[in-house]
């Protein structure tokens, strides 16, 4: 088994894979002596019903999917003398955003969300592990944007908050207020739904809906 795959391997035991990674350089704001940078985020099918029945789900206190982000994604860096990364508790915040868009199986879609070769707009990343070790990382895929048929993400959007224009929040908000945004509330963002390649990623609607009143507060 390769050191790549021993990583997913123990990753997998807590319903968590790699969802990319690049070989780092200085211009990356990956802490020194950094070779490689690995993406984290939620193992589909599995993710949901893994995490709900784990101590900081059920203690009952705040920030609970963090918090295990933290000690499981925490546990495995220092079982890898590897540094752990998380895209929370900032300021200053870990620029996500483009250590995606790095890895080459992210990209920015026609409605600016991230878009992933697998996860679709369902994306979503809990962490990340910066090693010291240089990694032979497969050659990344082409965009699923590329080829899909309509891109109905464009359109999708009941508020007309997400379009190629860009986001507008203040519409988002105002529509999840009303009785007409409950459907986003409780099935999760119709734009992230639309995308056929989210379509086929088997996220929960319960995660789904938990998502958006964390982001809907």
């Amino acid at each position: 088994m390769t050191a790549l795959a021993q990583i997913k391997a123990a990753l997998a035991d807590h319903a968590l894979t790699v969802l990319g990674g690049f070989l780092a350089v200085p211009q990356d704001a990956v802490p020194a002596g950094t070779r490689t940078l690995l993406l984290v985020g939620p193992r589909q099918p599995g993710f949901w019903q893994h995490l709900t029945v784990q101590p900081e789900w059920l203690d009952g206190a705040p920030d609970p999917v963090d918090r295990w982000s933290r000690r499981v994604i925490g546990r495995i860096a220092c079982d890898l003398g590897a540094k752990a990364l998380f895209p929370f508790g900032g300021p200053p915040h870990r620029p996500f955003y483009a250590w995606a868009l790095r890895t080459g199986r992210v990209w920015s879609s026609p409605v600016r969300l991230l878009v992933h070769d697998e996860a679709g707009l369902m994306v979503s990343f809990r962490g990340a592990l910066a090693l010291k070790e240089r990694f032979d990382l497969p050659p990344p895929p082409a965009s699923p944007c590329d080829s899909c048929d309509g891109q109905p993400c464009r359109a999708a959007c009941p508020a007309g908050a997400l379009t190629d224009a860009g986001y507008d929040l203040p519409a988002c908000h105002a529509w999840l207020d009303g009785a007409a945004g409950q459907d986003c509330m409780t099935g999760g963002c119709a734009v992230r739904r639309a995308c056929p390649v989210s379509a086929r990623h088997a996220r929960m609607q319960d995660q789904s809906a938990y998502h958006m009143r964390q982001f809907h507060r």
